[in-house]
């Protein structure tokens, strides 16, 4: 695949010389690095730059852009692979480049949104094509699979590749689909209730001849949820894919999102960007305590009294990830967990402890929580967030709460 061009493809037709096999493999690498760029597309950009009549690198920038980038957050995407397939470099350029000394930069600069995928795109279009190995018939009634094998495997045990194929798996999750009734009433024909409005205005087009019925129903959606992220030291490895998972999830319904340590962060306005990439870098930084103490009772108070009211007005449901290792463990946290309980739909606690076998709550923060949450549920794989997403899609189980395990006498 080329990753330059000629000056003289600039000015050139679409017809003629390699301008229109560049715009295209421009289009391939682009959707590689995650825009939504189709075959329609791939021929509408070529058909532009044709219509257009590029006369130098600025117009071709900004025909390219108008067609292929369609949302705002793929606009440093599409600057970035633009910048690097597009680039202009004669002999004398990379002669000077060689000749000049290297400066060593004072800091790294900020990463830019989408930097990693442009990386992984330019990387795979480089490599050289593999030949399809020779078939080869195997027995695999006693082996495992990778899929298996990573869908199982313990996220603190993972290795970067694994870890970036698990959000991978994440982005691609079925959400919940559960549904809530809510006051507001909207056209239903099994409504119970007669609207009068509707059916008035729906008589204008016999000229009040007939009158026909209109009713109104609750409007069904799905509940908000609302995220209380630990982010101490024995949660780190567990906060990222959890935070993955937040990330898929606000695409799809309104998602409050806090993060706890010492003290408590929002970061929902960062975790509602499109790009995860860009997502998690914001919320690193509006996190200073990342991979520091834990203070779950100060956090749970700070949340109660500042941001109950506001984001817990429409009874969503609370996930609670957290190991429960409170270094301050006494009264307030069981009254902190107690109200929280109450103010909300239900209360999911999630906690990577659960993938042991023999986990007992011993823990005095595990036992002062632990009379207050409706479900107890293990967050360590990919297994455990699938199994996640299926409680979250059925209604909440009474006898749930019963199948808690009973806290162990100290």
């Amino acid at each position: 695949m080329p990753a330059t061009v000629s000056p003289d493809a600039f000015s050139a037709p679409a017809g003629a010389g390699r301008l229109a096999q560049n715009i295209l493999a421009f289009c391939r690498l682009l959707r590689a690095a995650g825009l939504r760029v189709g075959p329609g597309t791939m021929l509408d950009a070529v058909a532009a730059v044709e219509v257009a009549g590029i006369g130098g690198r600025e117009d071709l920038y900004w025909t390219l852009h108008a067609v292929l980038v369609s949302r705002r957050d793929d606009h440093a995407v599409f600057d970035e692979v633009f910048r690097r397939f597009w680039r202009r470099r004669s002999g004398s350029d990379k002669l000077m480049e060689l000749l000049s000394p290297v400066a060593v930069p004072l800091a790294p600069p900020p990463p830019k949104p989408g930097l990693r995928r442009v990386e992984e795109a330019f990387s795979a279009a480089a490599a050289p094509p593999q030949e399809p190995p020779a078939e080869m018939e195997v027995d695999a009634r006693l082996t495992a699979s990778d899929t298996d094998l990573l869908r199982t495997r313990d996220f603190a045990q993972m290795s970067a590749a694994e870890l970036a194929e698990a959000r991978r798996r994440i982005a691609a999750l079925r959400m919940p689909d559960d549904r809530a009734r809510t006051r507001r009433l909207v056209a239903d024909p099994r409504g119970g209730r007669f609207d009068l409005r509707a059916a008035i205005r729906a008589s204008l087009a016999t000229g009040g001849d007939l009158v026909p019925l209109r009713r109104r129903g609750p409007r069904e959606r799905p509940p908000p949820v609302v995220a209380l992220v630990d982010i101490s030291g024995s949660m780190s490895d567990y906060a990222r894919p959890v935070l993955h998972f937040l990330h898929a999830l606000t695409a799809r319904r309104r998602v409050e999102t806090f993060l706890f340590g010492t003290r408590l962060t929002n970061v929902s306005r960062a975790l509602r960007h499109r790009d995860a990439d860009a997502a998690l870098a914001e919320v690193g930084r509006a996190a200073p305590d990342w991979s520091g103490g834990t203070r779950i009772a100060t956090s749970l108070h700070a949340f109660n009294k500042d941001w109950s009211r506001r984001v817990l007005a429409q009874n969503p449901v609370v996930l609670l990830v957290t190991d429960g290792l409170e270094r301050d463990a006494d009264e307030t946290l069981a009254r902190e967990m107690d109200r929280l309980h109450r103010s909300c739909r239900r209360l999911v606690w999630l906690n990577p402890l659960l993938r042991y076998a023999g986990f007992e709550p011993r823990a005095r923060g595990v036992k002062a929580m632990l009379p207050h949450v409706d479900d107890f549920r293990p967050v360590h794989d990919l297994a455990s967030l699938e199994a996640l997403v299926e409680a979250l899609s059925q209604p909440p189980d009474a006898a749930a709460r019963r199948r808690l395990p009973v806290a162990v006498p100290a």
